[in-house]
């Protein structure tokens, strides 16, 4: 049984025999297919980008008993993008209640204590995690102190939809070089949003102005719409 509420986020994916229209896609039996998400898609796309550590899970049954959620609480250590808070609570599709387990494909695990880059969207039944495994990053500190941003393990084979072929999944990166990374893309995305507002403001204002230069034509060309109108009319 699928959860409603968050059915929009779990990606449609394909089994092998569909993987054979793909070219020179080299994939492992039974392997499941999803679009491949630029980096640039996913924070634009995200409400909020986080890091934080998980410090609480718990997973229980709907209202109508027919879909378990499990409910992930990180500490937030800093935030990327959106507005701070000091907590965050995820809500994903599947989990276990007593004896009974749900799982869907391609929706994040996360285990108490690991710490996490996460890419967050708003669903209706709370906030969740954008792009499923695409969203969610691991942050994991070498032995020489060096702290690594890698992408959550998947079983996924990635795909260029507009090519047709597979796409090799993101190489970790340092933790410094990946907030720069995202820092960057947000602010240039917030600077094309302020270059399009200033252009549509700039168009609307021409408007403005060539009306009110050109009055005279412009009840000029209502009056003849009007007569046109009423001439029409006597005759039928």
């Amino acid at each position: 049984m699928a959860c409603p509420l968050l059915l929009n986020d779990v990606m449609t994916r394909m089994t092998l025999p569909a993987a054979a229209l793909l070219l020179f896609a080299p994939v492992a039996a039974h392997a499941t297919i999803s679009r491949s998400i630029g980096f640039d898609e996913k924070v634009e796309s995200a409400a909020s980008i986080v890091v934080g550590k998980l410090i609480s899970q718990q997973s229980r049954w709907d209202n109508a008993k027919q879909n378990i959620y499990t409910y992930s609480t990180f500490r937030i250590e800093k935030t990327l993008k959106g507005d701070p808070s000091p907590e965050l609570t995820l809500v994903t599709p599947g989990g276990t209640v007593g004896t009974i387990a749900q799982e869907f494909i391609g929706v994040p695990q996360f285990q108490e204590g690991e710490e996490h880059v996460l890419f967050v969207r708003n669903a209706q039944a709370g906030p969740t995690v954008a792009f499923l495994e695409q969203g969610d990053y691991r942050v994991e500190t070498t032995e020489r102190g060096d702290r690594l941003v890698t992408p959550a393990v998947s079983s996924s084979v990635l795909v260029d939809t507009g090519r047709g072929t597979a796409v090799a999944p993101e190489a970790p990166r340092q933790f410094r070089e990946f907030e720069g990374t995202v820092r960057e893309t947000v602010r240039r995305h917030q600077l094309n949003r302020m270059q399009l507002l200033e252009r549509e403001k700039k168009q609307q204002s021409s408007f403005r102005n060539l009306l009110q230069r050109n009055k005279a034509l412009v009840v000029l060309a209502l009056i003849g719409a009007i007569l046109a109108t009423w001439q029409l009319s006597k005759r039928r």
